[in-house]
């Protein structure tokens, strides 16, 4: 062993801050948290309020890991005293193109693979159900009674204050610069020193490419600025979470949306706007020209939502070229974990900060996570071609 820490997590978002809390949970581990920014930020992955969870998946790759996502969440709102779960339901919507019913019907094929009930739904019972929708009788539904929302702030804040009362140290303002892989220890390099450690958790999202060199890693991580806009209404009382579903619009283009939550405001966003940037080009004001695409989505299928802007908000994409997440050890160096989001990992984080635990304590993971090894084809392979849609 070191002298230093048994454990330095690079990231304190909430794949860092969970990653971080679970590992305080194993006995005689020393956590240190480095941190570029405030704990509890706005700037990072995690900022924003609200992220969607569901059982619905594209794939059984997520699917068959969803019942252990919400016990892991039940835990950390039993453990925090604070609600970060909010069931509404969660509504799949696709039109009559045939791309667009084949991507809700990988949704179907998952959940049934995984026995997890479903109801499906045709326009009229959908507008029956939600008469906010304004849609033609081609488009077709399916219900999933789990889906909901994450409150990734509150996410973020219970499992810092949780890792700290377990004794985790955190070090904001503190830019990782450079990581040291040795055969059985670490060494993170700071501008406030370097620091020792037997394993590694790299959770740096975006900014995981300014490290990649250091840890061996050369696969395409491919960056898009993506934002969602929020809307004021005059008729906000329609769209309360008891009222209106989280939902995700499987048409030509992606679009999803929530209830109103954390702000006076129905929150709306298209997936994968393909925006793409170098870590450095990110911005944190969303634009007036992406708020008018999605004000047009709202036009035509939510009218009663469309009213001024209230907000927008931007984050940033970490891709893999397969976009699929990255949850793995180094081949090289099994006492360094990394993993990469892509852009959809809010609703695993605690338990995404849970396997990454067990990997560097265990050596292994109690759930099937092969999917996501840094020995696929996406990633070993050059030559694989980027696919950027979730199904």
């Amino acid at each position: 062993m070191t002298q230093g820490y048994t454990h330095i997590v690079i990231g304190a978002g909430a794949i860092g801050s969970a990653a971080a809390y679970w590992l305080s949970r194993r006995p005689e581990t020393r956590v240190l948290v480095i941190e570029q920014f405030d704990l509890v930020n706005t700037l990072n992955s995690s900022g924003d309020v609200s992220r969607i969870i569901r059982h619905a998946y594209h794939s059984t790759d997520y699917t068959t890991l969803t019942p252990a996502m919400f016990e892991a969440w039940h835990e950390i709102e039993e453990r925090s005293g604070l609600q970060l779960y909010v069931t509404t339901g969660g509504l799949d919507l696709a039109t009559s193109a045939e791309s667009s019913l084949a991507e809700l019907g990988a949704y179907r094929a998952a959940l049934a693979a995984e026995g997890i009930p479903y109801e499906d739904l045709t326009a009229r019972e959908i507008r029956a159900r939600y008469p906010q929708w304004n849609i033609d009788d081609d488009v077709s539904g399916m219900y999933q009674e789990a889906g909901g929302l994450i409150d990734i702030r509150k996410s973020v804040a219970a499992h810092t204050s949780l890792a700290l009362a377990n004794g985790v140290e955190f070090l904001p303002h503190t830019k990782a610069t450079d990581v040291v892989v040795r055969p059985d220890s670490v060494t993170v390099r700071t501008a406030r020193g370097d620091f020792d450690a037997d394993n590694l958790v790299v959770a740096a999202a975006s900014w995981l490419g300014e490290l990649m060199p250091d840890l061996g890693l050369d696969y395409s991580l491919t960056l898009s600025q993506e934002q969602v806009s929020y809307f004021t209404s005059q008729h906000l009382a329609e769209f309360t979470p008891s009222k209106f579903p989280i939902w995700i619009f499987h048409g030509e283009e992606t679009f999803y949306g929530f209830p109103v939550y954390g702000e006076p405001a129905v929150k709306v966003a298209r997936d994968m706007r393909g925006r793409f940037i170098e870590s450095g080009e990110r911005v944190f004001e969303g634009d007036d020209g992406e708020a008018a695409i999605l004000r047009g989505f709202l036009e035509r299928y939510l009218p009663a939502a469309a009213g001024p802007v209230y907000a927008n908000r931007t984050c940033v994409y970490d891709m893999a070229p397969d976009r699929d997440f990255v949850l793995d050890t180094l081949p090289h160096a099994p006492h360094v974990a990394v993993f990469n989001g892509a852009g959809h990992a809010g609703k695993f984080a605690s338990l995404v900060g849970k396997i990454l635990a067990e990997l560097l304590s265990d050596g292994t993971s109690s759930l099937p996570i092969d999917a996501f090894s840094l020995r696929r084809p996406a990633i070993a392979d050059p030559a694989f071609e980027p696919v950027f849609r979730l199904g």
